[in-house]
């Protein structure tokens, strides 16, 4: 894997943050700073009047709109699992300019994760190196608070396997994860690619998948709530496995495949080995870009516009966002990018996105997918 681009935000939309993030945040436990971050900006929209202001400034340009999954997203720019785990903070990222968060992975047994430290800094790579093993309060808590929401944020659900549940039980647990937060979600992913759950990355495998499959969509059928389901994949699959999920996928009727997870390569990390070496985990940000981009491009030749593509992995500007949109993704998510980036992030994203649409003569973004 080809060394990656590195490049800090622009001034015009990340100084500050640029500066609190060197001289702060990275001097702090990489969890703990996430927690300060969530509770500071919870605090700052708390104040009577501020989250409509930010959401206003906020605001995608119309040309931004992609309708998909049943759904109209005011972007195709949305958070990717694993920075809402607890469905805590999505209206607050929504009035940020993200066009829908993904929340979770949930897990049908509330669970505390792996030990900590489980999350690195890996700065000179502009990546995060992840063992976090789903930590999260349940499915029930979460839907409990999905529920409760008062925003207008499009919010996915993404539901993994408890660590507790055996693999060959895995469909009666995913089934009770889903049971809970199906109704309170525009859309389902299957998280069977996380590489911190043991065992779980067999659930891509031909057979079990189509059982899980089979098993989630008896749940939504009984419990009467039509939802789109996705399934989220690896980026560690040789190229005809990658082909034969995309063929699994169209027989199996899903709606959509989201490319990628975190990586197990440590192929071309420019940060001192010490940091990350004989550390468990996946890689995200820029170090997983190339191969994110090459698996899209590899699905989309695969399926067309037959499935919804969401693709994900080391996007950090709006030119990364265009190119995925022009290889095939409908939408495309983000998340280590976003915690380099700061608060203003997806805001200069989307007012850059608009731009290379204009610049290209598309009308709309939607009009760009593919093509």
């Amino acid at each position: 894997m080809p060394a990656p681009r590195v490049a800090w935000p622009a001034p015009s939309h990340g100084l500050l943050y640029r500066l609190l993030f060197r001289l702060a945040l990275t001097r702090i436990d990489a969890e703990r700073a996430h927690a300060l971050a969530v509770r500071s900006l919870r605090r700052a929209l708390a104040v009577p009047g501020a989250r409509p202001l930010v959401a206003r400034w906020s605001r995608p340009a119309p040309a931004l709109a992609v309708d998909a999954l049943g759904t109209r997203f005011a972007s195709p720019l949305g958070v990717a699992a694993g920075l809402d785990k607890d469905g805590e903070w999505f209206d607050e990222l929504g009035a940020l300019g993200f066009g829908f968060v993904e929340v979770g992975t949930v897990t049908a047994i509330p669970q505390a994760g792996n030990p900590p430290p489980r999350v690195w800094r890996l700065v000179d790579d502009r990546a995060l190196l992840n063992a976090m093993g789903f930590p999260n309060a349940g499915a029930a808590v979460v839907a409990r608070r999905l529920r409760r929401r008062s925003g207008r944020t499009v919010v996915a659900a993404n539901v993994g396997k408890s660590k507790r549940a055996p693999l060959d039980a895995a469909g009666p647990d995913y089934r009770a994860s889903v049971r809970a937060v199906a109704p309170e979600a525009a859309f389902v992913v299957l998280n069977v690619s996380s590489p911190n759950t043991p065992g779980l990355r067999e659930m891509q495998g031909r057979e079990r998948l189509a059982a899980l499959v089979a098993d989630v969509r008896g749940e939504l059928d009984a419990i009467g709530v039509a939802r789109p389901l996705l399934v989220k994949i690896a980026p560690d699959l040789s190229d005809e496995q990658v082909d034969e999920l995309a063929d699994l996928a169209l027989e199996l009727r899903l709606d959509g495949l989201i490319a990628t997870n975190t990586t197990l390569s440590r192929e071309g990390l420019r940060t001192d080995p010490a940091l990350w070496r004989d550390r468990p985990g996946g890689v995200s940000g820029a170090p997983l870009r190339p191969r994110s981009l090459e698996l899209l491009r590899r699905l989309h030749a695969r399926v067309g516009g037959r499935l919804v593509l969401i693709s994900v992995g080391g996007v950090e500007s709006a030119d990364d966002v265009w190119q995925r949109i022009r290889a095939g993704a409908t939408l495309v998510q983000a998340q280590t990018g976003f915690i380099y980036g700061g608060p203003g992030w997806p805001r200069a994203i989307n007012r850059g996105l608009a731009e290379l649409a204009r610049r290209d003569g598309f009308a709309s973004v939607q009009d760009a997918i593919g093509r």
